[in-house]
């Protein structure tokens, strides 16, 4: 039987206020801010206004689920910028063949950095901060080759309607990623490989003690991360009609763990909120709109942003100590 003295109790309950608060503060959060930002500004609720926020946050959110399960494993994955940037600068060679081929040679591209970045962390027992960040410079250094060191123009309707079609009265690339969404859900909740994943990033000796193919999960989970953030790149240059390797995903990878690590998956693995996630994207979304449309300057927005993610870090490490 478990005693509780009054003296425990102011700990109890802060850490059952850091539990509420990683586990619900960030639908809070997003439903508050989602207020101040009707409260400032009636017009952001017009469906023009919410397809442009679901255009920009659709290539994060498919970038921070994929994120999201790397750091399932205790992981990190810094090259998915890289992997938009190279699958960006295969469009203008693809395009003119339709759009089939364009989505299989980004995507095989975007599976084969991923494959890599797993190899080095499984195989070669790499941190996978070293390998990713050693894989984000080759990668982006090689979109820039193929690219020829310059953003090219695009301008076939395939590629385009993927960026830039609604179905429903809302953007092609925000089901996609919806979609992405509850796949990678089913992934982590309902599959043995999800159980496998989450194993371990728990406990990685552990897991690897009782049998599990420690080494193929910890790849796949690459792979994974790889293929969306190829998937992105395609959609980005669908949108925005340009190849520009030297720009596109720049960030994209601060971004990503940003929307995971605000949704509520702690950086020391172990558990995927894929849920989370997807709030942790539109919530980061909703707070670079509101400052955009009330003038505030994007260095602003980045001192907001840093300090989001400080305070979900902290939060989630008092939580780990208990």
């Amino acid at each position: 039987m478990t005693t509780l003295s009054w003296a425990g109790r102011p700990a109890l309950d802060r850490a059952r206020a850091l539990r509420l608060l990683q586990d619900y503060g960030v639908y809070a959060a997003l439903v508050a801010l989602f207020l101040v930002a009707v409260g400032l500004d009636t017009s952001f609720v017009q469906m023009s206004n919410i397809r442009v926020q679901l255009f920009q946050v659709a290539p994060t959110l498919l970038v921070a689920l994929g994120m999201a399960l790397v750091i399932g494993t205790e992981g990190i994955d810094l090259s998915v910028g890289a992997v938009i940037a190279l699958a960006a600068s295969v469009v203008p060679l693809y395009a003119g063949y339709g759009l089939g081929p364009v989505l299989v040679v980004g995507l095989l591209l975007g599976a084969a950095s991923g494959a890599l970045g797993g190899a080095m962390v499984a195989l070669a027992r790499i941190q996978p901060i070293v390998a990713t960040l050693s894989l984000m410079i080759g990668v982006r250094g090689l979109a820039e080759i193929v690219n020829g060191n310059s953003a090219k123009p695009v301008t076939q309707s395939g590629v385009l309607d993927l960026g830039t079609s609604n179905i429903a009265g809302l953007p092609e690339m925000a089901w996609i990623a919806a979609g992405c969404a509850v796949l990678t859900g089913l992934l982590v909740r309902r599959t043995t490989f999800g159980r496998h994943l989450v194993a371990i990033g728990d406990n990685r000796q552990a897991s690897r003690l009782a049998g599990l193919p420690v080494r193929r999960v910890l790849i796949t989970v690459y792979v994974i991360s790889g293929v969306l953030a190829a998937l992105a790149g395609v959609l980005i240059v669908g949108h925005g009609a340009e190849a520009d390797p030297a720009n596109q995903g720049l960030n994209m990878e601060l971004n990503a763990i940003t929307a995971v690590v605000v949704g509520g998956t702690p950086l020391s693995g172990g558990r995927v909120r894929v849920l989370g996630t997807v709030a942790g994207a539109l919530f980061m979304q909703l707070i670079t709109a509101v400052l955009t449309q009330h003038n505030v300057h994007t260095s602003y927005t980045q001192i907001v942003e840093a300090v989001i993610i400080a305070f979900a870090v902290y939060a989630s490490q008092e939580r780990g100590t208990r």
